[in-house]
């Protein structure tokens, strides 16, 4: 999204016409295996839920993690101990395994985010670039509706443009660092303030330029996921074969819009990846409860109801990302950890009963002789939720609560009879179980 040079770094995206755009629409819990929940210490008992019906041999897309940006140049870098905390998986962590890096335009700035670069390597972690600009030498202004300065990248300048990509990805290889992709541009259907691309100019580079470059091409990271952007190139053969990722950003992006139908025709091979979102806002704490739970339910909806592999937030650390400025975990880090930490890349979305509720959402992955399962409750009750595995036969179940008092708490293990169990789901909270 923008930055400008003339607004405080980091809370240029409160602003009143980004909030526009982005306009969307406590009892413990008690595991049972195969037996009724015990009744909750509340007026009213748990409502039951239909059974969440999980087939870990029905398989879906591989998940490549989850995770989240550093920009040292616009709020300052992570510190050591920041660093682990997003990319650590234990107790008090993210469990981030994707950071995303600025393409700086200037040379003398490319190791400016190294440093958290290597440690999420070092960590396990994949890294991504994208750049918001070229650099000056490769740009011209036109006029582009009412705005008389907008920037483009000269048509003479393709190739050169595509070596800047591929050198700035040496460079971080030569440093210890390989980029697992990289992008032509950040939000070229956003570009008010950096380098605008039409959907033609990113096909003809795609085509004749980017397969110079030595790592996964991202392509187009629309700001909110437009078709119009990454249909042409689904639907051009050579610019396609030099794509690896169809990347996008979910700001303001209906629910009715998440599914792909034409990349799951044509983008055989191919990735798709969120690759930069914040939600539901910029303006409010991410510790504020139970909104912080819209984290979760979006995640759940990235994940299975338009099927990207990975998922990445904004900057990491921010008062409503999820690592505060003290450097600890908010809420909104919360609901993100209960998918990051136990999802790891790797791992398979498998089949499962989506909704089995109202306001409860359940998706499933596979992975490291375990199944994981996520379940979300917004609802004002709790909820008994049984569980059944088919096609696999756990015998333990380990959970991890998150409600308005608790973040990511160990909530023990219990046995699995049958594979099946049932849990109760507090009101408002979010729950990771890992089957094995």
């Amino acid at each position: 999204m923008a930055h400008t040079r003339h607004t405080p770094a980091g809370d240029w995206r409160a602003a009143p016409s980004r909030r526009a755009v982005l306009a969307t629409t406590a009892a413990l819990p008690v595991l049972a295996a195969t037996a009724p929940a015990a009744r909750a210490s509340q007026p009213a008992a748990p409502a039951i839920a239909a059974t969440a019906v999980i087939d870990p041999a029905a398989t879906r897309q591989t998940i490549r993690g989850f995770g989240g940006m550093t920009h040292t140049a616009w709020i300052g870098d992570l510190t050591a101990a920041q660093r682990d905390t997003a990319f650590g998986t234990g107790d008090g962590r993210l469990g981030f395994s994707l950071l995303r890096i600025p393409v700086p335009e200037d040379r003398a700035a490319w190791s400016r985010d190294l440093a958290t670069a290597q440690r999420a390597t070092a960590l396990g972690a994949s890294v991504i670039a994208s750049p918001w600009n070229p650099p000056a030498s490769m740009v011209e202004t036109f006029v582009r509706g009412t705005q008389t300065d907008a920037r483009r990248l000269r048509h003479d300048s393709y190739a050169a443009y595509a070596q800047h990509l591929n050198d700035f990805t040496v460079h971080l290889r030569n440093n210890g660092v390989n980029l697992y992709g990289i992008s032509v541009q950040n939000e070229p259907d956003y570009a008010h303030t950096w380098t605008w691309w039409t959907p033609a100019e990113m096909v003809r580079f795609l085509r004749e330029n980017a397969g110079a470059i030595s790592t996964r091409v991202i392509a187009p990271e629309s700001f909110q996921y437009l078709k119009n952007m990454s249909d042409p190139i689904l639907n051009d053969p050579v610019a396609l074969a030099n794509v690896d990722i169809v990347g996008a950003h979910l700001y303001g992006t209906a629910l009715a819009n998440f599914p792909y139908p034409l990349f799951k025709q044509k983008g055989a091979g191919k990735e798709l990846w969120m690759t930069e979102v914040y939600y539901p806002n910029s303006s409010d704490s991410a510790d504020l409860w139970p909104q912080a739970l819209d984290v979760a339910e979006h995640i759940h909806h990235a994940l299975v109801d338009a099927e990207f592999q990975a998922y990445i937030w904004w900057y990491i650390r921010r008062g409503y990302g999820p690592m505060r400025e003290d450097g600890q975990i908010s809420k909104r880090g919360a609901a993100m950890a209960h998918f990051a930490r136990f999802v790891r890349p790797g791992h398979v979305r498998v089949q499962a009963t989506a909704n089995p509720a109202t306001n409860v959402w359940v998706s499933a992955y596979r992975g490291g002789g375990s199944t994981v399962v996520v379940a979300v409750n917004k609802g004002t009750g709790a909820v008994s939720q049984p569980f059944t595995l088919v096609n696999s036969a756990p015998s333990t179940v380990a959970s991890w609560l998150t409600d308005a008092s608790r973040t990511v708490v160990s909530q023990g293990t219990a046995g699995v009879s049958n594979g099946a169990f049932t849990v109760t789901l507090p009101a408002r909270s979010a729950m990771t179980f890992v089957l094995r």
